[in-house]
């Protein structure tokens, strides 16, 4: 029996789940771009001087030894660009935390990314979401793109939902 090789999938078929209050939808818009979902954990170096007989003369001096621990896990914002709609679900979201309820607008939502037959392949899971910056692309009376919306959001967990 051969196994086949895992499926490299594309950075354009993905789906983002974010429910907002001023929406019926359970998914606010369909995202153009999706950028910053990144964990780290800092580093703890920790020293220590151990009793070592070393050195020429042969006495104690103690031995230095450094040694790296896993500290606390940080999540970066991250960035959702779609295009600007009639919808003011972002700018509601927004005015709410400003408003000083950022406690009861934190959300939960989910990046799914699929493979080409269309089944969900990843999933990230990220929770206690809330917005930290809006805008809209500049304007220009030449151009002929589309308006962007751009919403930046902190976030409290980023977790990697195994699927088969």
């Amino acid at each position: 029996m051969t196994k086949s090789f895992p499926e490299i999938l594309t950075k354009a078929r993905f789906y983002l789940e974010l429910r907002l209050d001023s929406s019926n939808d359970q998914v606010d818009g369909y995202f153009m771009e999706c950028s910053g979902f990144q964990r780290s954990q800092d580093v703890i170096e920790v020293c220590e001087v151990t009793p070592q007989v070393w050195g020429k003369d042969g006495k104690s001096h103690g031995h230095i030894v450094r040694s790296k621990i896993p500290g606390n896990s940080s999540y970066t914002n991250i960035t959702l660009k779609r295009g600007l709609t009639i919808s003011t679900a972002f700018w509601d979201w927004m005015a709410d935390v400003g408003d000083g309820k950022w406690i009861d607008q934190r959300r939960n939502g989910a990046l799914c990314n699929y493979s080409q037959s269309g089944d969900e392949k990843f999933r990230f899971e990220f929770t206690g979401a809330w917005p930290v910056t809006y805008k809209i692309s500049d304007l220009d009376v030449q151009g002929g793109d589309y308006n962007i919306e751009e919403v930046e959001v902190a976030v409290e967990s980023l977790k990697r939902i195994a699927k088969s």
